[in-house]
């Protein structure tokens, strides 16, 4: 009898930060990328790296790849899933540094895209997303996201913040990672009201964007 038969199928686990906590790390990590993934690797780190098995971290994170809530009975099979969906999944233990002890980074690859985001389950099933493609961000996975990538250039945050005053939407955080004056930047927004399509379809048709997502909460 393995650890989700104990449980049954209201994914807290034996630690709401080993189960719980990693599928919706894993959930992120599929918002992030915005795609059907195909292959993951997962890096490991500290308390995940010791004990994902037997906590069944591994299934937990590759659960939330494949968009499955925390409760969702199918969690217990997510590994026979992946490899039934084509999906490829490997997992390594490595010293992700200065990180919190509940850490992995998710090396994701869809039909066209690849992302790294590093994330942290920080217990009572609460996540936080602190990297992404090197960017430092804070996605907690708690209210609509707005991730922009775009060219540093005077202006766009203004603009991106009057594009949401004018929806009446309130920015609830909001940060900006950039590689250096005039270099890529990404910037994360989290709102307090749904961010609308046609947000996101106008932003896209802005020159100086080169990649506009919004990540539900998860």
């Amino acid at each position: 009898m393995d650890v989700f038969q104990v449980i049954g199928p209201v994914m807290i686990g034996p630690s709401s930060s080993h189960t719980a906590g990693a599928v919706r790390l894993g959930r992120l990590a599929r918002a992030i990328l915005a795609d059907e993934p195909r292959e993951a690797e997962f890096l490991l780190h500290g308390s995940f790296a010791r004990t994902y098995r037997g906590h069944g971290t591994d299934r937990a994170l590759v659960a939330g790849l494949l968009g499955f809530e925390v409760d969702d009975e199918r969690v217990r099979r997510a590994l026979e899933l992946a490899q039934e969906r084509g999906l490829k999944v490997s997992f390594k233990e490595g010293d992700l540094g200065e990180v919190h002890p509940n850490s992995v980074l998710m090396i994701i690859k869809g039909g066209s895209r690849r992302v790294e985001v590093l994330g942290s389950s920080l217990g009572g099933a609460q996540v936080v997303v602190t990297r992404i493609d090197g960017f430092a961000v804070e996605v907690t996975g708690q209210l609509p996201t707005l991730v922009a990538a775009y060219k540093d250039r005077p202006g766009v945050v203004a603009e991106v913040t009057a594009l949401l005053a004018d929806r009446r939407i309130n920015i609830a955080n909001m940060r900006v990672s950039r590689e250096g004056l005039g270099r890529r930047a990404l910037m994360i927004v989290e709102t307090d009201e749904a961010l609308l399509p046609e947000i996101v379809a106008d932003m896209r048709s802005w020159p100086v964007m080169e990649r506009v997502i919004t990540i539900d909460p998860v």
